[in-house]
């Protein structure tokens, strides 16, 4: 990875009852939108046994550079695929890091 590679992590629960419809949202529309606005999904973490304090989802995905980064999380299209997001999920919360080689959160 370059050192000017920037990664977003992203951390969210599914809201109650909605389980089947956000994977179907996630395989469907999640996925390729982001790949279409330019981020490389790296991880992704379902946690099976979790209390409230932590998120039951937790998504990685690069972009190029900071300033890649900015435009896509300032798009008018990641807003529309954000909005799609919290449909189904609630206590979305994300950070962009640079990456450093290790495991980050």
């Amino acid at each position: 990875m370059r050192n000017g590679t920037i990664k977003i992590l992203m951390n969210w629960n599914i809201k109650p009852g909605l389980d089947q419809e956000y994977f179907e949202f996630v395989m469907r529309e999640w996925v390729p939108n982001t790949t279409k606005l330019g981020l490389t999904p790296i991880e992704a973490w379902y946690s099976v046994y979790t209390n409230s304090d932590v998120p039951k989802i937790m998504a990685g995905a690069l972009a190029e550079d900071e300033d890649a980064m900015r435009d896509i999380i300032t798009s008018d299209d990641w807003a529309d695929l954000q909005d799609k997001l919290m449909e189904y999920v609630e206590n979305y919360s994300h950070k962009i890091v640079r990456v450093n080689g290790d495991y980050q959160m």
